[in-house]
C-alpha cells in the first residue's frame, strides 16, 4: 500500500511547487534577493500555482509578468532586477541566462523598436515614462552582467553583446571587437550568428553612414522593412532585436552543449555587413 501512497505524494508536492525551473528562480532568487522583492515575485513565491505548468508555458507567464508583450507598465522597471539575478547565477542554465539578458535587451529598446515599427504614427501602448524608466533599470544592471563575459558561454555572450552596443562606454566599445572575433572565425557572413556578430560590430563603430547603410541593407535582404524617415538608432535597434530573437530560436532549436558552445546548423540568412 505505502508504494502507491509515495508517488501520489510526489505528484502532489510537484503540483503544488510547479515545474523544477519554478523551483529553481525561487531558489536563486531567494538568494540573491533576500529582502523586498518586485511585485512579479509572486509568481516564484506565491502559493497558488497553475497545475497546468509545464516549464515553456510557466516561462511564458513569467516573463509576461514582467515585459507583457514586449511592453513596458509601471511595475516593469521593478520586475527587471529578477532578470537580472538570474542572468548572473551559474545555477540557471545558460538557455534562460541567454533568455534573460534578451529579455534586458527587449525592455531597453522597446520605444526604438516600436517606433521604428509603427512610423510616423505614434506606437501603440507606448508609455513613455515606464519605458524610461525600464531603460535605466536595465543599464544600472550592465556593468555586472558585462564583467560576466569571460566566464560567461558563447551564446550569453552573443546577447551581452546586443546590449553592450544599446549602452556604449568608451570602455565597452573597444573590447567588442577582440571579443567578437573568435564568432566571426567561427561564423561566416550569411548566418545569423555570423551576421548579427557583424552587425554589432558596426554599431560598436558608431559611424551613423555605415550603420544606415548596412542596416538598409539588411532589412532589404531578408527583414520586414522600416520607413526610412525613422530615426537611424531606431531602424538599428529594430534590426538587432529581430536578429538576437532570431538567433536565440536557432539556439533554443538546436539547444547548447554542456559546455554552453552553440550546436552547428545555424539558419540561414543573406546579410552583409
Amino acid at each position: 500500500m505505502d508504494a502507491h501512497i509515495e508517488p501520489e505524494q510526489s505528484r502532489h508536492d510537484v503540483i503544488a511547487s510547479g515545474p523544477p525551473v519554478r523551483q529553481l528562480f525561487r531558489e536563486v532568487v531567494a538568494d540573491r534577493l533576500p529582502g523586498r522583492r518586485p511585485p512579479q515575485a509572486a509568481m516564484l513565491f506565491g502559493a497558488e500555482v497553475d497545475p497546468c505548468w509545464d516549464e515553456r508555458s510557466f516561462l511564458g507567464d513569467f516573463y509576461g509578468e514582467i515585459l507583457h508583450q514586449d511592453t513596458c507598465r509601471p511595475a516593469t522597471a521593478d520586475g527587471l532586477v529578477l532578470l537580472a539575478v538570474l542572468a548572473v547565477d551559474d545555477r540557471i542554465p545558460a538557455r534562460h541566462r541567454f533568455e534573460a539578458v534578451t529579455l534586458l535587451f527587449k525592455a531597453a529598446t522597446v520605444a526604438e523598436r516600436h517606433l521604428a515599427e509603427a512610423w510616423p504614427a505614434t506606437p501603440r501602448h507606448a508609455d513613455p515614462e515606464s519605458e524610461a524608466r525600464a531603460r535605466g533599470a536595465v543599464q544600472a544592471h550592465v556593468p555586472d552582467l558585462l564583467t560576466r563575459w569571460s566566464a560567461e558561454c558563447p551564446a550569453v555572450r552573443l546577447a551581452l553583446a546586443g546590449l553592450a552596443v544599446v549602452f556604449p562606454t568608451g570602455r565597452t566599445l573597444p573590447a567588442l571587437t577582440p571579443r567578437l572575433k573568435p564568432f566571426a572565425h567561427r561564423h561566416p557572413q550569411g548566418t545569423d550568428i555570423g551576421d548579427y556578430v557583424r552587425f554589432v560590430l558596426v554599431l560598436a563603430a558608431q559611424d551613423d553612414d555605415r550603420i544606415l547603410t548596412v542596416t538598409e541593407r539588411c532589412t532589404d535582404a531578408y527583414w520586414t522593412g522600416t520607413a526610412r524617415g525613422v530615426p537611424t538608432r531606431a531602424r538599428s535597434l529594430h534590426l538587432l532585436g529581430r536578429m538576437l530573437t532570431r538567433v536565440g530560436s536557432g539556439l533554443t532549436s538546436m539547444s547548447v552543449n554542456p559546455k554552453g558552445q552553440p550546436r552547428s546548423g545555424q539558419l540561414r540568412s543573406s546579410c552583409g555587413a
